[in-house]
């Protein structure tokens, strides 16, 4: 027992050591090693010798050394999480695009393992989940204390299989039992129509792997059908985002030149800037970008490119205001690290942490009942990264450096009647183009 405690001690001794002398390297200067590392690093050591030695049943020294390693990561920040081989697989499966599962996306809010929005026909849509229900229990088992990737691993799974979620909402007295049959969630990226008078609609549900060529597939299309597309509708709205690199290339399809993006972290190693390269084929229509709460991250990217650069007109709400960029950093034994790495910028330099990118226009969304009192509140249940614990803080302009879219040829136009911020979008394409024919005159 005590070879076992010291071989890990050494272990964390080595590994402190190699971190603070990288650390030290890397700032180009040689200072003494602070003793409180040392100090912390022995009472690690003292309290993992306890639990070894008098806890109550006999535990594995890896299950210790995992839980310490859950700690230090749950304590820095909602988007960073220590991945084991198995939840590694299964975050390189969903980059793909498609996966087994039950189809929402979740967080947790005030240490509660809560939706942020369900996947539309997906499994939990049908059932009836909504954004912001708190899944208290998953297959009987309380989600107290639970991390998001240990919530995806259990939620996630073979199609045709059974899990049943534990849910609470305002409404509802007491918990109510959702059972749910796990399907193959498969996230059409990109979807896309015509509307009249030459109005084409994109939208991104999201940025895998294949969302650029897919745009690029999309724009080929409706510019073929069109000849010429007078005016576009990129709809942001709902992405969670995704691969930056796919943002980057989703936004360079837009621009001819210009900043896209810009990164920077603590390491000049996270100092990126990604700038638009002119293929000679950019599209030239007049843009309207529609955003809400619910655009974040890769989504965000692509709104505040298209918005600093002069692209686009951004419509709808506030988004939701993540800035943050997360490394993923495979370990020797088949794990891995999810680490918050740096904060991203817009080309003007803005970043948008916990704040999110302003629209141009401002549309509230407005309920097909007409309910306006209906729609507010329902904004303000919606989950914004301000609202998650430990969230990094924005930092002020100053501190920075430097139903499935059926596609056919003409949309129905009932779309614009149920979908008031779709309308707006449209009704100023369309506006767009008599003022160009007015200008002419």
């Amino acid at each position: 027992m005590k070879k076992v405690s010291v071989r890990v001690f050494l272990l964390i001794i080595i590994c402190a050591g190699m971190f603070v002398f990288l650390s030290l390297y890397d700032n180009g200067s040689v200072s003494a090693l602070d003793k409180s590392v040392y100090k912390d690093i022995k009472k690690f050591n003292e309290v993992f010798d306890l639990v070894k030695k008098n806890y109550v049943e006999e535990v594995d020294s890896t299950t210790l050394v995992q839980g310490a390693i859950n700690g230090m990561i749950r304590a820095l920040d909602p988007h960073s999480a220590y991945m084991t081989p198995d939840l590694y697989k299964e975050l390189e499966v969903e980059t793909q695009g498609q996966f087994g599962g039950i189809g929402i996306e979740i967080t947790i809010l005030k240490d509660v393992l809560t939706v942020v929005s369900p996947i539309e026909g997906t499994p939990a849509f049908l059932a009836g989940v909504k954004p912001g229900d708190q899944i208290v229990k998953i297959d009987g088992k309380s989600t107290k204390d639970i991390t998001i990737m240990e919530a995806v691993k259990k939620l996630r799974g073979p199609k045709d299989t059974k899990v049943t979620i534990t849910i609470m909402r305002e409404d509802l007295s007491t918990p109510k039992d959702v059972l749910l049959t796990r399907a193959i969630i498969q996230i059409k990226s990109v979807r896309y129509k015509i509307y009249k008078d030459g109005i084409a609609y994109v939208r991104i549900a999201s940025f895998h792997e294949r969302t650029s060529d897919d745009l690029r597939k999309a724009l080929r299309d409706l510019n073929d059908k069109l000849r010429p597309m007078k005016g576009l509708v990129l709809d942001l709205r709902n992405d969670p985002g995704g691969l930056l690199l796919q943002a980057v290339e989703v936004a360079d399809i837009f621009l001819p030149s210009g900043v896209i993006v810009s990164t920077r972290g603590r390491t000049r190693s996270m100092e990126t800037r990604a700038v638009a390269r002119n293929d000679m084929n950019e599209i030239t229509c007049p843009l309207v970008v529609l955003v809400n709460e619910g655009t974040a991250s890769a989504a965000e990217i692509v709104a505040g490119a298209l918005q600093d650069n002069g692209k686009a007109l951004v419509v709808g709400t506030q988004t939701f205001g993540k800035a943050s960029v997360q490394t993923i950093i495979a370990l020797e034994d088949g794990s891995a690290l999810k680490l918050t790495t740096g904060r991203y910028y817009t080309p003007n330099g803005r970043s948008i942490q916990a704040e999110g990118i302003t629209p141009d226009i401002v549309v509230k969304y407005i309920p097909p009942s007409g309910d306006v009192e209906s729609a507010v509140g329902e904004r303000e249940k919606t989950l914004r990264e301000k609202d998650l614990k430990g969230h990094i803080k924005p930092l002020k302009k100053e501190d920075a450096r430097s139903e499935e879219f059926k596609e056919k040829d003409t949309a129905n136009s009932s779309d614009l009647i149920l979908d008031n911020q779709l309308k707006t979008a449209v009704d100023i394409l369309k506006s767009w183009d008599i003022m160009k024919k007015n200008n002419h005159s």
